[in-house]
């Protein structure tokens, strides 16, 4: 990933020009989810030579896909533009834009430099207002100009809704195939559209559980290595694998803290409870963060680091606890019927994702930190592994079924609002993602 990032653009500049001084029109508040998504003209980015023009080509495709599966955006259909793009980057008219009740209008231009690279220009209108809402030049290899357009996604999300954008953004999780009795899971990752998927692994050992550190560099996930369970860091840049302390017990439930110095996990102790220790992942020294004769698991930090929500029976039944980020006051915050699981607070700390399994059926929903405004977005006979994007709008889990051809898993998106649930299309089946933060 560092050969990538190294590799990617040299040059940001933003154009600005009277009109941009002026407050723009076209604005969508997120919070309220949206019923209509908003009409958006994403016209073909040229180019002056085969090359560039293929790549303009593509990135205005990848950026219409990445907005119009956010589910705020309807990318209008080019057939119906009236003004070409090319005259439309350098001047709009506004009114044949407004004729087909585009409400932004998105332009750009892919020009070839003379040392290889391509120079990728963009710019957002408010149709409107008349006005430039922003402009963005990118300096980049060809081979990077996927990165790009998801990057110009969310140029164009964080300008008309006022929220940081999570299309430049990657995903582990495990990919499945086989035979129900005999499941190979593999780690893979790949971009947050399931574009650019590789495979990190070569499934003769079981895989569950991984997590990005906030850096991107490592993945901490369970491996039955020799058949024993334990939890070990993955480096994606090297392929390395280590395992995180040699304990008696089974090691499990991995996942950063959010600074990305400690790994927090659960261990099962003699006479088979399990509990949550940190380890520093500079000294490997492990503190004991729950002392108690039950099942405590699945520790998620707040994005402070100050607080750990995680699972525990403790009480009779799986529920949430909350307790400080060094195992003082756990105190439970789910009341409501049937059990829960699995809690991961957001990138934004105000909601605790959750699973929740009642009458037969699984949902995923979300709470507040102190247990209030409980809210299911989505219910499944199997649904399971809710991960955050870096944004905190949306949320990545997976769905299993059954059925006469064996037992299938796939990956599902949703906003925080309960609205526009879609497939994450892999190549083979998948299950418990974990969303990484914004590329830097």
């Amino acid at each position: 990933m560092q050969i990538l990032l190294r590799s990617l653009f040299v040059l940001l500049c933003l154009f600005a020009s009277p009109a941009q001084r002026a407050e723009a029109k076209l604005r969508v508040d997120i919070t309220q989810g949206v019923a209509e998504p908003i009409p958006i003209a994403i016209t073909q980015m040229g180019g002056s030579d085969a090359t560039s023009a293929r790549v303009g080509q593509d990135i205005s495709k990848v950026v219409a896909q990445d907005l119009e599966r956010s589910g705020l955006f309807k990318a209008i259909n080019p057939n119906s533009f009236v003004q070409d793009a090319a005259s439309a980057h350098a001047t709009p008219r506004f009114p044949d834009w407004r004729v087909i009740n585009a409400q932004g209008l998105v332009t750009g231009t892919v020009a070839p430099q003379g040392d290889g690279r391509l120079k990728v220009e963009f710019r957002l209108w408010d149709v409107f207002a008349e006005q430039q809402m922003t402009g963005m030049a990118y300096f980049t290899v060809p081979q990077n100009w996927r990165r790009i357009a998801h990057i110009v996604a969310d140029a164009i999300y964080k300008r008309i809704t006022g929220e940081e954008g999570y299309f430049d953004t990657r995903v582990v999780y495990i990919s499945e195939s086989g035979a129900e009795n005999r499941r190979a899971k593999r780690l893979a990752i790949m971009d947050q559209d399931g574009e650019n998927h590789r495979f990190l692994t070569d499934g003769r050992t079981l895989i569950l559980t991984p997590r990005f550190s906030p850096t991107l560099q490592e993945i901490t996930y369970l491996a039955y290595y020799n058949n024993k369970p334990r939890v070990y860091l993955f480096n994606i840049d090297s392929g390395r694998q280590e395992v995180l302390g040699d304990f008696p017990g089974m090691t499990f439930a991995p996942r950063f803290s959010p600074d990305g110095k400690k790994v927090v996990f659960s261990l099962i102790e003699e006479g088979g409870d399990s509990n949550i220790f940190a380890m520093d992942l500079r000294t490997r020294r492990t503190n004991r963060l729950t002392n108690h004769p039950s099942i405590n698991t699945a520790p998620s930090y707040s994005p402070d680091g100050n607080q750990i929500a995680f699972e525990s029976d403790r009480g009779g039944s799986q529920q949430i606890y909350v307790m400080g980020g060094e195992g003082s006051n756990p105190h439970r915050i789910s009341f409501g019927s049937g059990k829960y699981g699995t809690p991961v607070w957001s990138p934004r700390g105000d909601l605790i994702a959750f699973t929740k399994q009642e009458g037969g059926q699984f949902y995923i929903g979300v709470m507040r930190p102190d247990g209030s405004g409980e809210r299911l977005l989505t219910q499944a006979f199997h649904a399971e592994g809710p991960t955050w994007a870096p944004n905190g709008r949306v949320l990545m889990f997976f769905k299993e079924r059954g059925g006469s051809g064996g037992k299938t898993a796939r990956l599902y998106s949703i906003d925080i609002t309960g609205h526009n649930e879609r497939e994450v299309v892999t190549p083979l089946d998948g299950s418990d993602p974990a969303w990484s933060p914004l590329i830097p």
